[in-house]
């Protein structure tokens, strides 16, 4: 087994990724840490076993309770963090330092600018006893979203269109908005970053099932309400490597419109995907004008499990899952980031592909 800390306590790191690890045979929960020490305490006092669980904090200071402290610990090899937006890349940096292997929250950073920073850095570690360093985005292990990959990849035929489109209201008591620092985001895009990359992750495997990419894009962007600083809503035309377009639209800030689909239209059918429904029109024995209509049904999942048994062996086998690499994560980062770009500049233009 893999000892392994979770840093970060609020909502998410509470809800979804403790009992992820603990559900993990591979991996052993041997601590946690939060900033606060009122946080980290109440993140270990929701473990299966507590007592087993040592609790990390900066503040206050307490000797031997630092997360430096925590990083020294010979028996924890891995660290799974989730931490605000902001706070991520620098801890990445000092957990790697310490030779910990790491699974880091999307966004892998706040901007392109700064995932690009991060990346360098660690690739010129070079590779001998490098630590592994993942980055979670739970969408690409969501069972009913491969499933819709794998109808794509059978259906075949040449990509003629796709869309995005996710709709939605944050309440004022809806518990991530009630984070302090999603309320009031130092970090662009607000919700649209910090949700919409798992929108933009689930388009992008959806197309490279059907193996294209998004190139190019050019949207508008809104900001509905108010309280949803600094902006909630963009739509967007994007554009393929072979120039065929599809549409995007992620909206925080609809109140009386809700509902996520993503949809690739090939030139032997369609695949349309929500997180717990996929529906498939194809021809027929690949061939003719008859149709076959299928639609399949999965229970909801996070996909948050998932991620966590693709990263314990990854370390276990010594190399990182494709679907975690921070390149893909900077893909889904850069595709969110030129759409607000866009919609910020009056519906610019712009190019994808660092």
């Amino acid at each position: 087994m893999t000892g392994i800390a979770l840093l970060g306590a609020g909502i998410f790191a509470g809800e979804e990724h403790l009992p992820a690890i603990e559900a993990c045979p591979a991996l052993t929960l041997k601590a946690v840490y939060s900033r606060s020490q009122q946080s980290a305490e109440a993140l270990a006092a929701a473990s299966k076993d507590p007592a087993s669980v040592a609790v990390y904090f900066d503040r206050p200071a307490v000797e031997g309770k630092s997360l430096a402290d925590l990083l020294q610990r010979d028996d924890i090899a891995a660290v799974d963090i989730v931490l605000p937006i902001l706070h991520q890349p620098g801890v990445v940096e000092q957990a790697l330092r310490a030779g910990k292997h790491v699974l880091s929250e999307k966004p892998v950073a706040g901007d392109v600018e700064g995932a690009q920073k991060l990346i360098a850095w660690y690739e010129g570690l070079g590779t001998a006893n490098k630590p592994l360093w993942g980055v979670a985005e739970n969408w690409r292990y969501v069972e009913s979203l491969r499933y819709a990959a794998q109808r794509v990849r059978e259906m075949g035929g040449t990509l003629v269109t796709f869309k995005l489109h996710k709709y939605g209201f944050v309440k004022s008591d809806n518990k991530y908005f009630n984070t302090e620092w999603r309320k009031t985001p130092e970090y662009q895009g607000g919700f649209l970053l910090d949700g919409g990359v798992h929108f933009v992750a689930g388009l992008r495997f959806l197309l490279a099932a059907a193996g294209q990419d998004i190139k190019q894009l050019v949207g508008y962007s809104a900001l509905l309400d108010q309280r949803l600083i600094p902006v909630d809503t963009v739509h967007a035309v994007a554009i393929t490597q072979d120039g065929k377009s599809g549409t995007i639209g992620i909206s925080f800030g609809t109140e009386f419109k809700s509902g996520m689909e993503i949809e690739v239209v090939t030139t032997n059918g369609a695949v349309s995907w929500d997180t717990t429904v996929v529906k498939t029109v194809a021809r027929k024995g690949g061939s003719g004008d008859e149709r076959v209509e299928e639609t399949k049904e999965f229970p909801y999942s996070s996909g948050v499990t998932a991620e966590l048994g693709a990263f314990a062996k990854a370390v276990e086998a010594g190399k990182l899952d494709v679907l975690q690499t921070p390149l893909e994560a900077l893909k889904d980062l850069e595709i969110l980031q030129r759409l607000l770009e866009s919609g910020a500049g009056g519906a610019a233009v712009k190019a994808i592909g660092l």
